[in-house]
């Protein structure tokens, strides 16, 4: 009798921009995507085994090693693949409350993943708040945060119980109106100009007229990408330095969407604005308590920008290029600090930084080893943080029949940036997390209690516009002033 022939193991090329991202990875800079689920009743692990095999598999790329090679990185199929081995039950010691679940979950965030498994693993919390907790580790060259974020959003449902079919992605999808699909058009042609540009990074770097020459010539991910390299490196502060192999990470207590919003439609700004000019403000805080001289410094954050319709992120892999968000630090007015983060990001929205960079990370994926390590330093010389704000369904969700009562994220930090500010919204909360290197801040607690304090700030002369007329930044100023 015959033997039956084994199964082919499908092998296929991995994208420039993903080969990038795994190519990325260093031992102080861990290139996962970190997520926490807190659920209001327990799970058991056969549920969850059940739901990752039937929906987190149903993606057949997480069957799929990331192998790199000298001819080009390629997903493989994982012959050996153990579903068990990817999905394991823990549990916390001690109280078994926040302080330990972000002692665990900032362990996790400090772990490689197996470089001969696929890349991601999901740890089940048995008894967390009268319920669970699910945290999750997906290595950043399988996707991009927007992209992650819609893959677990597809293990859950809009009803407890799961055999009730409702569409999520419709109901979620419909809610976001981001002109992102205009420009996909001229993104493959800005990857091919990336490398122009990457071969001529040292160059446009010590002499940025070179880049001008180039814009002139029709270029304009040389112009954008020329400035970026052009960008003075971020000032020396606590937040900048070298980097160890431990992460800490923390989140706030969620705040209210609908207050933040008001706040925003106040003061004439987005909701982003607002949440980023409270990050500022708590950076500050902190950063003064330790006693740094912070008079006239600005720092820069590196903000991921989606590049394709969010209903095409399931698809996975990577479409998002970087902004450059500059974040004054150095100024005390609250709504100085507002109108400068709102002023920066309106001409962001207008640049093509975002493509451009795009363009400089798919030709980064297939670099020499010796030009990424200069370009990723490059970039990462020219920000303190990387800050993400993903808007999630503002609906309460279910796995496995049990309530996902919150939820957060962290991306990875790259090169020499050791802090991350993350965002999420959340069936009408925002939820705050920060994620550090130990060495640079092993208290991230400190600057997450300052978020709430810094909202209410602007909170407050909001209320104190509407009363007074129009609120200006001098108005904000007078009321700091201390009496003699």
């Amino acid at each position: 009798m015959a033997k039956s022939a084994k199964p082919k193991l499908q092998r296929e090329p991995m994208s420039r921009v993903d080969t990038a991202w795994l190519r990325m990875e260093r031992p102080t800079n861990l290139m996962m995507i970190t997520g926490v689920m807190m659920f209001e009743t327990p799970m058991d692990i056969k549920t969850l085994r059940r739901v990752i095999q039937q929906k987190f598999l149903a993606y057949p790329r997480f069957r799929q090693k990331a192998v790199d090679a000298p001819t080009g990185a390629f997903w493989q199929d994982d012959a050996d693949f153990d579903l068990e081995w990817h999905v394991r039950l823990t549990a916390l010691p001690g109280r078994a409350g926040k302080r330990e679940l972000e002692r665990f979950t900032s362990q996790m965030a400090s772990t490689p993943l197996d470089q001969t498994k696929p890349l991601w693993q999901f740890h089940l919390v048995e008894k967390f708040g009268g319920g669970s907790a699910l945290i999750t580790r997906i290595h950043h060259c399988y996707a991009d945060g927007i992209a992650l974020v819609q893959v677990m959003l597809s293990l859950t449902d809009v009803v407890e119980d799961p055999r009730k079919k409702a569409d999520l992605a419709k109901r979620w999808l419909k809610e976001d109106h981001a002109p992102v699909a205009k420009r996909v058009g001229v993104i493959d042609r800005y990857v091919k100009m990336g490398g122009m540009v990457l071969e001529k990074g040292m160059d446009i770097y010590r002499d940025p007229t070179l880049a001008a020459v180039l814009a002139n010539e029709g270029m304009e991910i040389a112009r954008e990408v020329g400035q970026a390299l052009a960008l003075t490196d971020d000032p020396p502060t606590i937040l900048k330095g070298r980097l160890g192999v431990s992460k800490r990470v923390a989140w706030a207590e969620p705040m209210d969407l609908a207050e933040v919003k008001s706040v925003s439609r106040a003061l004439r700004c987005t909701v982003n604005d607002i949440l980023m000019a409270s990050a500022s403000g708590a950076l500050r805080s902190y950063m003064l308590e330790r006693g740094e001289v912070l008079d006239g410094i600005t720092i820069r954050a590196t903000v991921p920008v989606n590049l394709r319709p969010l209903e095409h992120a399931k698809q996975l892999g990577n479409h998002f290029g970087l902004v450059f968000l500059e974040l004054p630090v150095g100024e005390d007015n609250p709504m100085r600090r507002l109108e400068r983060i709102s002023g920066c990001m309106r001409v962001l929205r207008k640049s093509r930084q975002a493509v451009a960079t795009f363009g400089a990370l798919a030709a980064l994926g297939m670099a020499p080893p010796a030009l990424q390590s200069i370009a990723l330093e490059m970039f990462s010389r020219k920000a303190s943080t990387v800050a993400t704000n993903v808007p999630g369904p503002q609906m309460p969700l279910f796995m496995g029949g049990s309530k996902v009562t919150d939820m957060m994220f962290w991306v990875p930090q790259n090169g020499s940036i050791g802090l991350g500010i993350s965002i999420l919204s959340y069936n009408g909360k925002v939820h705050f997390g920060l994620i550090a290197d130990a060495k640079l801040m092993p208290d991230p607690d400190s600057v997450i209690r300052r978020f709430r304090p810094e909202f209410e700030k602007m909170l407050y002369l909001a209320l104190m516009g509407r009363w007074q007329g129009e609120f200006t930044p001098e108005d904000a100023e007078a009321l700091m002033v201390e009496p003699s």
